[in-house]
This record gives C-alpha cells, structure tokens and sequence, in this order.
C-alpha cells in the first residue's frame, strides 16, 4: 500500500503544498518514487507526518519538531509552550476585563481602565486629553491614585476661572488664580500624597511629555498660571 501526495496530506488532515514545503525544509523525508514518477509514501511517512501536523497545531515551532528525534518526547518544547499558553490566557484575560469595563462604563477607548471612574468626573476638554496622556504615562499604582484623587475632587470655581482665563489676561488675573490653585493643589496633597509623585519611575520623560502636552491644550496666559503654580507649590 502506497499512498500519493494529496492522499497522505488528507490522512495527516493538511495539504499537499504543506507536505511539499515540509520536503523543502527537511521536516519529512522524500519518500521513493514509483516507475511512473509518483511519490509513494508509506506508514512510517504518514506517522512522521501526523506528529509534525500535531505539534504545528499546538504552535511548536518547525525548528524544534526538526530537531527531535521520532521517537523523541518534546518535553522541554512542550512546557515551553505551556507558560507561553498561558502568559496569552493571562493576556486574553486581562482584555476582556478592560472590554467589559469599556462596556459597562462606556469608557473611551483611549483611557486604560483604572481611569473608568474618571468617565463621571466633569472635566473640559483640555484636562480631558491629558488625561488621557497620563493613562500611557503612568503605571498601574499612579494611574489608581490620580484617578482616585478625580473622583473624589468635585469641580470647583477654580476649574471654570483656569478653563476660561482668556489669552490676554492681566498679571493680578494670573496671580490670584495661582495662589487659588496653590491652595486648593495642597489641600488635596494631604489626602492623595500618592497623586502628587507621579512619572517617578521615569521624570525626565514626564515632565517634557506633560509640558508638550500643555503647550498645545492650553492657552499663554493658562500655562503662565500653571507655571507660578508649580513655583508657589514648591515653596510649600
């Protein structure tokens, strides 16, 4: 009994073009050919050939299942794939969670989703996308504790006089919202101390990510307000 090409690729559950490749690459053996040319391939061809299809489909690699004997049990390429198996589990896990809290909150596909309790804080645009920015700045524990701090800080006058300080506003204007907002920024540093040590793990990328950031989201007199801030807050 001699089996073609596309009889052993159907035995084996593949095609005759991957049994061909298999040829090419020295995976399978070519087996002897009948007086008309054919291929005849049997037992021990369609044996070998089952056990590379097997091992393909649990995704070990060509390479590996080349360099194993037939008679040879892929241990270690088996358990290698396992913790691999189940780093994706682990992965694929983590996804749905995030989907199902973007379901369930509606949150925008641009937030991570600790910032899911963020969605019914009343923000303008601007703090909006900066937020948005600090979701890939930041790290699992920052990103818990400035979200933390947003859902327990309630909109204030000093958000709408920042949100709509025009341009051209006067150097008192200025001054005044600052030492506001100096004054509100330390009331709230004794209650969330962790939102206040934010991008440590990398400053430098912080800092100049945040400021670029703020370049373009708000206005001259809006970022000179923001710079006395950070003065005035240093000071203590």
């Amino acid at each position: 009994m001699a089996w073609s090409t596309r009889e052993l690729a159907e035995l084996a559950g593949t095609t005759a073009r991957t049994v061909r490749h298999y040829h090419q690459i020295g995976l399978l053996p070519e087996p002897e050919r009948r007086s008309n040319g054919y291929k005849q391939y049997g037992v021990t061809h369609l044996v070998r050939l089952l056990r590379i299809t097997r091992l393909a489909q649990l995704g070990v690699g060509l390479h590996t299942v080349a360099q194993l004997g037939d008679d040879e049990h892929p241990v270690e390429a088996l358990r290698a794939l396992d913790a691999e198996l189940v780093e994706q589990m682990d992965r694929l896990a983590g996804a749905r969670a995030e989907i199902a809290t973007m379901l369930s909150e509606q949150l925008a596909t641009d937030l991570p989703p600790e910032f899911a309790v963020t969605t019914a804080v009343p923000m303008s645009d601007a703090d909006r996308r900066l937020t948005s920015v600090l979701g890939r700045l930041l790290d699992r524990d920052e990103r818990r504790a400035y979200a933390d701090l947003l859902a327990s800080d309630s909109r204030s006058d000093v958000d709408d006089d920042f949100e709509h300080l025009a341009a051209d506003a006067g150097d008192a204007a200025r001054q005044d919202l600052a030492v506001r907002m100096t004054a509100r920024l330390r009331t709230l540093r004794a209650d969330h101390p962790g939102a206040f040590t934010l991008g440590s793990s990398d400053p430098r990328r912080f800092h100049r990510t945040v400021e670029q950031v703020s370049q373009e989201l708000y206005n001259p007199a809006q970022l000179d307000v923001l710079r006395r801030v950070a003065v005035l807050f240093r000071r203590g």
